[in-house]
């Protein structure tokens, strides 16, 4: 007798740094290559993961959250210790559940929560190279803070993507965005109800050209109205860009991230 086809729904952390991106790739190293490969080996057959947002080569994720269909009886514990067994040092599964009702991890999502990190110092890091973005100028947190806030709601995004982004409309919601400094680091971090190609690296650039003082505070929204890619300044490197969590309706009952503790309630309560 056959088992019943079910659900199963993945927490994953990765470090980007030697990934082409999330998604499969023949004869190229990713994240969802990697991620298959373990689990068919827990499943005793071929798996195919589904992820909330695809990250590009570089880019790190605190918590990426993916599902996959099968019908291989393994309790929890079996697919995070049997899936870590397999899988190389820079990717982990932090949680594993069932999936309730219709949860799909990149359909059922509300939103998505990223962090952009620059370190800000004359030196660059020997530990951090390739998990932060280095800028050696003084960045004026403060002014790029404000600068961001004109990013806040229900915006065309046109000069924040990249150009060859497929996205059927640039629209998107952004609900939370906050810039501040850590010691040497100047953290960005940002909720949306989705990203366009590149458009956090490409507001981190913008950021960075008026923390700097290349810009001014009123650029950003001066770009918002141009609606123009060309206009926008460099594209951030995807070192320190990290996603840092997903949101769902609360009816998916599904785990959160210690790193969510650090937003603000007000930066999450539109899931719910």
């Amino acid at each position: 007798m056959l088992n019943k086809m079910h659900r199963i729904v993945l927490g994953i952390e990765y470090d980007g740094s030697h990934f082409s991106g999330w998604q499969r790739q023949d004869n190229r190293r990713t994240v969802q290559g990697e991620m298959e490969k373990s689990l068919s080996l827990i499943a005793n057959q071929k798996i195919k993961v589904q992820c909330a947002g695809r990250t590009d080569t570089g880019v790190h994720a605190l918590e990426q959250v993916v599902h996959f269909d099968t019908d291989s009886i393994r309790t929890h514990d079996n697919w995070i210790r049997g899936g870590n067994r397999n899988l190389p040092a820079d990717i982990r599964i932090l949680w594993a559940k069932w999936a309730i009702d219709d949860f799909h991890a990149r359909y059922s999502a509300v939103a998505r929560y990223y962090r952009y990190v620059f370190l800000n110092r004359s030196t660059n890091s020997a530990l951090q190279h390739s998990r932060v973005s280095w800028c050696h100028h003084p960045l004026a947190e403060v002014k790029m803070h404000i600068a961001a806030q004109s990013l806040i709601g229900h915006h065309d995004f046109s000069s924040f993507r990249a150009l060859s982004c497929q996205s059927a409309s640039p629209d998107r919601l952004m609900h939370f965005i906050n810039v501040f400094r850590q010691a040497d680091e100047v953290v960005i971090e940002l909720v949306a109800n989705a990203f366009l190609h590149h458009m956090v690296r490409n507001i981190a650039g913008v950021l960075m050209a008026i923390g700097t003082g290349k810009q001014s505070i009123d650029w950003v929204q001066e770009l918002l109205d141009i609606k123009d890619r060309r206009q926008g300044g460099i594209t951030a490197p995807p070192y320190g860009l990290y996603l840092g969590g997903v949101y769902y309706p609360e009816k998916y009952k599904i785990n959160k991230h210690s790193a969510f503790n650090k937003l603000p309630a007000d930066a999450c309560r539109f899931a719910y």
